[in-house]
C-alpha cells in the first residue's frame, strides 16, 4: 500500500487505516459505555445526559487519538516476540492515559462536554480492550507483503545494495545477520532488482530479476506497484522509454532520492545536489504560512509557560540549591538562528560554573563530568530547554524547527558539511525533526547524520508536520529519549 502525502508530509496508507478504525472505536466506546452502565440504551435526559452527545463522544476520541500520536504509535509495526501482545497492551494504555489527562484540562476548561466519572471508565476500559486487540490483528498483517507496496529497484550498485535490509531474527553467518528484500518495519517489499549495463553489481545474484526489454508488461505481469530509480550514473544507462512505458501505464516510478526521503524521513546528502532541492516541492510555507506560524509559536509558548510554571519555579529553585545559594540559574549562550544571525539562547543551567574555562566550545558527551546532578535529571526529561519559550515570545526561535547551534560548531561544520548552511533558512526550534529520529549529537558525524533529517524538515515543513512533530516530543520528554 502507498503513503498518503497530506501537507508535504507522507504518511502510510496502514497507519491512516489504523488511525480511522481506532477512532470509530474510541467513539463507539462511549456509546456502549452507555449501555454497560445503564444495561440498556434508554435516551433519556434523567438517566444520563445526552446532550451534545455526539460532540463529547468526538472530544474523547480525538484527545486519545492525540494521545497515541504523541508516544509514536502511527510510525512503524510492533516488533513481534513473546511479549508482542503485553508490550501493545502497556503502549496503549500509556497513550490513553496521556489523552485522559488532555482531556482533564479540556474539561476544566468546558465542564459541559464532561461525561462523567462512570462513563468514562467504562469508555477507557472498552477502548483499551479493543484497540488492543485490533493493534495485534493488524500489526501481523502490516508485517505481510499483503499491505506492502512492492517495488522494483533498477540498478544493481551500491546505491540499490542500500535499499536491503538486515533481518534481526536471522544470524546468518559469523559476517553478522542476512540481508533481505523485506526490511522488517518498511512500508514496501522488494520485488527484486533489475542489472543496469556497465553499473557495477554488488548485490547478490539470489536478488537479481531480468524483466527483458519490456519493463512495463513485466510490472503488470507481477503487480509491481512501483519502480525505484538507483542508478548511481544515469547519463549511461537510464532507460527512459521503459519508464516512460511504466509511466503510461500507471506504475509509479521515484528517484532514490525522493524514495529515501519518503520512508527514511531524511535526504542523503552523499547523494544530494543543489537542483534536486530547488526542483522539487516543499520548502515554502508562504506569507499566511509563516503569519500562521507565528500564530502557533505564541500560543503554544503561552501554554507551555502557564502549565510549566511552577515546574519552572522548583528547577529554578533547586539549581540554586545545589550551587550553594550562590550560582547563577540559568545559562545564556550564543546560537546561530534564521539566515545565519546570533542570538542568546536561554537554558536553566545544568552543567557547574566555568565548564568551559578555557574558552573552548566543547560538545557534551555520555555522563559528562561537567553536569550536575539537578543537570543530569533536567537534561534527561529536557526541563532545562523550557526558558528557550522566552526565545520563542522575542521570535529568535519556534516551536519546531532545526535545533540551533553555537557559532564555533557553525563554522567549522559548514567546512565540512555541504549544505550545512541550508538549515538556517528556517528559525530553529525547541522541538524538532531530527531531535526525534537522531540520538543527542556529539560528534561532526553526529551532526553529519542530524543535518539529513534536519534538510528533510526545511524542505517539507509545514503546519501539520510541525503539530505532528510537537506530539511525538511528548514520547521523548517522557521516556527521556537522546538526551544527554
Amino acid at each position: 500500500m502507498a503513503s498518503v502525502k497530506l501537507f508535504n508530509h507522507h504518511i502510510r496508507t496502514p497507519f491512516i487505516i489504523l488511525i480511522v478504525l481506532e477512532f470509530l472505536i474510541l467513539f463507539g466506546s462511549v456509546y456502549f459505555a452507555v449501555y454497560l452502565r445503564f444495561q440498556e440504551i434508554q435516551w433519556q435526559p434523567t438517566i444520563v445526559s445526552l446532550e451534545n452527545f455526539p460532540l463529547k463522544a468526538l472530544v474523547f476520541s480525538g484527545a486519545h487519538i492525540l494521545g497515541m500520536i504523541a508516544m509514536g504509535q502511527y510510525q512503524s509495526p510492533t516488533p513481534k516476540g513473546k511479549h508482542f501482545f503485553p508490550f501493545i497492551l502497556q503502549r496503549v494504555t500509556i497513550s490513553l492515559i496521556l489523552g485522559s489527562a488532555g482531556l482533564v484540562i479540556v474539561y476544566y476548561i468546558f465542564p459541559n462536554l464532561l461525561i462523567g466519572r462512570g462513563l468514562f471508565g467504562y469508555a477507557f476500559a472498552a477502548s483499551l480492550g479493543g484497540m488492543s486487540v485490533l493493534r495485534t490483528m493488524v500489526y501481523h498483517s502490516v508485517d505481510g507483503k499483503a499491505l506492502r507496496r512492492k517495488i522494483l529497484v533498477l540498478g544493481t550498485g551500491s546505491l540499490a545494495h542500500d535499499l536491503l535490509d538486515f533481518d534481526p531474527e536471522s544470524n546468518s553467518d559469523s559476517h553478522g545477520y542476512q540481508r533481505v528484500l523485506t526490511p522488517p518495519y518498511a512500508s514496501y517489499a522488494i520485488h527484486g532488482f533489475v542489472q543496469i549495463m556497465d553499473e557495477e553489481n554488488v548485490v547478490e545474484e539470489k536478488y537479481i530479476v531480468k524483466p527483458g526489454d519490456d519493463l512495463a508488461n513485466y510490472c503488470l505481469e507481477y503487480q509491481i506497484d512501483e519502480v525505484v530509480v538507483a542508478i548511481s550514473d544515469r547519463r549511461k544507462a537510464l532507460p527512459v522509454d521503459q519508464l516512460l512505458e511504466c509511466k503510461l501505464n500507471h506504475i509509479n516510478c521515484i528517484d532514490f532520492v525522493a524514495f529515501w526521503e519518503r520512508e527514511k524521513g531524511m535526504l542523503r546528502l552523499d547523494r544530494l545536489n543543489p537542483s534536486w532541492i530547488i526542483f522539487n516541492e516543499g520548502g515554502n510555507r508562504g506569507a499566511f504560512g509563516h503569519m500562521l506560524s507565528r500564530f502557533f509559536d505564541l500560543l503554544f509558548s503561552s501554554i507551555i509557560l502557564a502549565f510549566m510554571l511552577p515546574i519552572l519555579l522548583l528547577t529554578a529553585l533547586m539549581i540554586y540549591i545545589e550551587s550553594g545559594f550562590s550560582g547563577p540559574i540559568f545559562y545564556r549562550q550564543v546560537r546561530v538562528g534564521l539566515n545565519g544571525n546570533n542570538f542568546d539562547l536561554l537554558k536553566f543551567r545544568s552543567m557547574v560554573v566555568d565548564a568551559e574555562k578555557k574558552g573552548e566550545a566543547k560538545w557534551a558527551s555520555q555522563n559528562d563530568a561537567r553536569i550536575t546532578r539537578i543537570g543530569k535529571f533536567i537534561r534527561k526529561v529536557r526541563i532545562d530547554e523550557l526558558p528557550q519559550v522566552l526565545n520563542i515570545f522575542r521570535g529568535d526561535m519556534s516551536i519546531v524547527g532545526p535545533r540551533p547551534e553555537r557559532p564555533e560548531f557553525v563554522d567549522k561544520l559548514s567546512k565540512k558539511i555541504p549544505f550545512y548552511k541550508n538549515r538556517h533558512s528556517v528559525k530553529p526550534g525547541l522541538a524538532g525533526w531530527a531531535q526525534l529520529k537522531y540520538p543527542y549529537g556529539a560528534s561532526d558525524e553526529d551532526a553529519y547524520n542530524k543535518l539529513q533529517y534536519d534538510l528533510n524538515y526545511v524542505k517539507n515543513h509545514s503546519i501539520l508536520m510541525d503539530a505532528l512533530i510537537l506530539l511525538q516530543t511528548v514520547e521523548v520528554i517522557l521516556l527521556g529519549k537522546g538526551a544527554r
